[in-house]
């Protein structure tokens, strides 16, 4: 299925045996293969295929673990995890420690923390606001981690394209911080006690500006020698679950793109000179996550009622989560129906979550802000 033109096109073919207990064969697939005018077919087996080149996408370091152990069967040497749950609010942090966890999770080393709201979007002004004080929180701790001071300048970055409403996080983001550093640069001796230089900017992306966002920001580094960058980005998930309803955050950096497969030049400490701390949110997942997440609402649905799915459901049901949606993958990417997905209320949610990054890093970075009244200073 290799070279030049070639194409292939797949069928699952389930065959049932008659008998006193219906038993399932294992599946196979019809295989075509077309090279100048000829074609050729032959039947294999699903174990033949490497689904290898389909493997999931995902931004979000607490899905990669997820599906990295239950690859391996278990825990995963060298990362660590704690989950605190508080309010309808779940935390997990993680600590990828060694180069082994990194390469089994796919991610970089570094500490990851995961904000999961499910109820996030029926849009509860009072979840939000705990939701933007338990941010706040846990983003401290990252500068203090990364050993950013009180009065240490630090400069946010808004990554995505603002006329692309799933993709507008990070600009709404800057649009609803308070940005302080014109006062230190112009009147330091009238900025009281409690505040610090920030600055923030919305690169654009590549297909408006023609310029890499990396490049733009660096040359800004250079220029305004901030202490610490923050990225803010849209993020790509694999369940349904987690988009729109979930915060990362993460002292690894950022590469944009990444998570829908066009990955750009990253914004990292390597790369900028100063430690980088990236936030983002999913807000888009592939068409294949709805097909395969909609089979497994089915399969569950069937076992309720009946006991014996094998006749129904063949290798299906003995595949893994991982394993069926590579299945589904290679069969919507051919013919270009993986699309990128997000939900019709996506204009709401955007705002609201924006609002809520903006609040909890205003609260964070300004000591004199906190959850009484950050709603003055966010706009």
């Amino acid at each position: 299925m290799q070279g030049g033109k070639t194409q292939a096109i797949a069928a699952l073919r389930i065959r049932h045996f008659a008998g006193a207990s219906a038993v399932c064969a294992p599946a196979t697939l019809r295989v075509g293969l077309q090279r100048n005018g000829l074609r050729k077919e032959r039947v294999i087996s699903v174990s033949e295929l490497d689904l290898r080149k389909y493997d999931i996408r995902t931004d979000l370091a607490l899905e990669a673990k997820e599906m990295a152990e239950t690859a391996a069967g278990g825990g995963l040497p060298g990362v660590w995890s704690e989950t605190d749950k508080n309010g309808g609010i779940t935390v997990t942090r993680m600590h990828i420690q060694t180069e082994e966890g990194a390469k089994a999770i796919g991610k970089m080393p570094g500490h990851y923390v995961t904000l999961e709201v499910p109820e996030l979007r029926r849009g509860d002004t009072d979840l939000q606001d705990r939701v933007a004080t338990t941010f706040a929180r846990e983003f401290e701790a990252f500068l203090n981690r990364v050993g950013i001071g009180q009065r240490d300048s630090v400069f946010v970055v808004g990554l995505g394209n603002w006329n692309v409403t799933p993709d507008a996080l990070g600009p709404i983001v800057v649009e609803n911080l308070m940005v302080t550093r014109q006062f230190f640069e112009l009147m330091p001796d009238q900025v009281s006690d409690g505040y610090r230089p920030v600055s923030a900017v919305a690169p654009g992306v590549l297909g408006t500006t023609g310029i890499e966002s990396s490049d733009i920001v660096q040359g800004i580094v250079q220029q305004a020698k901030p202490n610490l960058v923050i990225a803010v980005d849209a993020l790509a998930a694999r369940s349904l679950e987690r988009v729109n309803t979930t915060i990362q955050i993460a002292d690894t950096g950022i590469h944009p793109g990444s998570g829908i497969g066009n990955k750009r030049k990253g914004l990292t400490k390597d790369i900028l000179g100063v430690p980088c701390i990236a936030i983002g949110v999913p807000t888009v997942l592939y068409a294949s996550t709805i097909v395969n997440n909609t089979m497994e609402m089915v399969f569950a649905h069937m076992k309720q009622h009946t006991p014996d799915t094998s006749p129904l459901f063949g290798v299906f049901g003995t595949m893994s989560d991982t394993e069926r949606l590579q299945l589904v993958k290679e069969v919507l990417e051919p013919v270009g129906h993986d699309l990128l997905v997000t939900p019709k209320e996506i204009d709401k949610f955007i705002e609201d979550i924006a609002n809520v990054i903006a609040s909890g890093l205003n609260a964070a970075l300004h000591e004199a802000v906190d959850t009484d009244n950050v709603a003055a200073y966010t706009h």
